[in-house]
């Protein structure tokens, strides 16, 4: 192994997952089946993928774990809070999303996984229904009990580290304010004065896994930790955030072939895109206010691969339409349909149809694995604030629009992103560049 600064990944790591729902229960199954060797977590990058380092002679390709110190998954202790008092084990089998054979073989020990009582606000979910939740009056006591949870789960599973992350539903769209969003100070005044129209659920669990110092990931499209004050409560607290929302089927597929178009020299006409799901997810989005904040995520990606300014004749005017459709007969089996309309030589047109039959949360568990243990990892190796690297997982980037930044999209130019990543915190060069 190179030289590298990164501390080790000593004791236990405590993953916390806002949600006991579908992809939570997905997530932890898959991990203690594998740590059985029951089962292969296939998908993961971190558990596959291998990374060229160093050139020429020295040049070799290395598992993740094998270029820096990541957790195993040995020492992972799972945590929950959820609105809905089910243990992981019945909710695993509510969810339906695996076969009973694959969750019976953990059974003792998903029983454990209880979920403490969530931090919840019915208007910004207005389609749950659960009776779990804490009894805060105010946002500024759901912090302060939160924050509790964590301390007592980490002291009482004799974790070394905590990763929080939200695998959640989606909350109503809230638009970033600069009057409350704009500082921590403003933001923290907001809490204790109650300010339940600026300050989502969300943001408590994130500013209180902050102030435990844990790392805290954003897995919906909520505006959560996108925001001017909780880019200052990571460098004040030296802890990664990133988000938000995991990149499953259909945007996966929309930022690798986007570039197929643009690398092609193709002309775009427009691209639609409609999902159809079943399960709890569904049910939340099936809310306008609630779809509004998942179709702003979803609609950004194209943008920023296939640029008008750049390429004033193939993209100044093509139509964008993102749907998703509650269906619950589909459950967690989602479907998401692509039509590309796309132009070629002397602007003749051409049509793609993609038809993405995917479970959401089989492809969003290996992601909850990465962004834990990569933001583990980033936290002992002293990366604080948005960790851009991890944007490849992500629907909708973290970035800082205040600067003009623009997120990347590129599926490819995201990959290189996190390789480049892992060969600086493993000790080598960042070797490869984005154009």
């Amino acid at each position: 192994m190179n030289q590298t600064n990164v501390s080790p990944a000593a004791g236990k790591l405590g993953i916390l997952c806002v949600g006991c729902g579908a992809v939570a229960t997905t997530f932890m199954t898959g991990v203690l089946m594998t740590r059985k060797g029951l089962a292969k977590p296939v998908g993961s990058m971190t558990q596959y993928d291998k990374i060229r380092v160093g050139k020429g002679k020295d040049k070799k390709y290395l598992h993740y774990g094998d270029i820096v110190p990541l957790a195993k998954l040995d020492d992972i202790v799972f945590g929950t809070w959820d609105v809905y008092p089910q243990n992981a084990f019945q909710a695993a089998m509510y969810a339906e999303v695996l076969k009973e054979k694959d969750i019976l073989p953990v059974k003792d020990e998903l029983e454990k996984i209880v979920p403490m009582a969530a931090a919840f606000d019915k208007n910004y979910a207005k389609r749950l229904d659960g009776d779990n939740v804490k009894a805060c009056k105010t946002r500024w006591e759901m912090v302060e009990a939160l924050r509790k949870d964590i301390k007592n789960f980490k002291e009482s599973n004799n974790c070394s580290r905590i990763v929080v992350i939200w695998a959640a539903s989606t909350e109503i769209y809230v638009p970033v304010n600069e009057k409350v969003h704009g500082t921590l100070k403003a933001l923290e005044e907001a809490m204790k004065a109650d300010d339940r129209e600026h300050v989502a659920p969300s943001m408590c669990y994130a500013y209180a896994a902050l102030k435990e110092g844990a790392p805290f990931i954003m897995g919906a499209p909520n505006t959560t930790v996108d925001i001017p004050a909780m880019w200052e409560l990571a460098e004040q607290t030296k802890l990664p955030i990133a988000g938000k929302d995991f990149k499953t089927g259909q945007t996966l597929v929309k930022s690798g072939f986007a570039p197929i178009i643009g690398t092609r020299c193709l002309g775009l006409s427009g691209w639609f895109s409609t999902n159809i799901l079943g399960n709890r997810d569904g049910l939340v989005l099936d809310e306008p206010d609630n779809f509004r904040t998942k179709e702003v995520s979803k609609l950004s990606t194209l943008e920023t691969i296939l640029k008008p300014e750049n390429q004033p004749d193939l993209y100044t005017d093509y139509y964008h339409k993102v749907r998703i459709n509650y269906y619950p007969p589909r459950n967690d089996n989602k479907e998401g349909w692509d039509n590309i309309d796309i132009f070629g030589w002397m602007n003749y047109p051409m049509q793609i149809k993609i038809n993405f039959l995917c479970r959401d949360s089989i492809l969003a568990a290996p992601l909850l694995l990465d962004l834990t243990l990569l933001s583990d990892l980033a936290a002992r190796a002293g990366r604080y604030g948005i960790q851009r690297f991890l944007s490849f997982f992500l629907k909708s980037p973290m970035h800082d629009y205040t600067q003009g930044e623009e997120a990347v999209n590129n599926l490819y130019q995201q990959y290189t992103m996190l390789k480049n990543a892992i060969r600086e915190m493993g000790g080598y060069d960042a070797d490869e560049e984005i154009d």
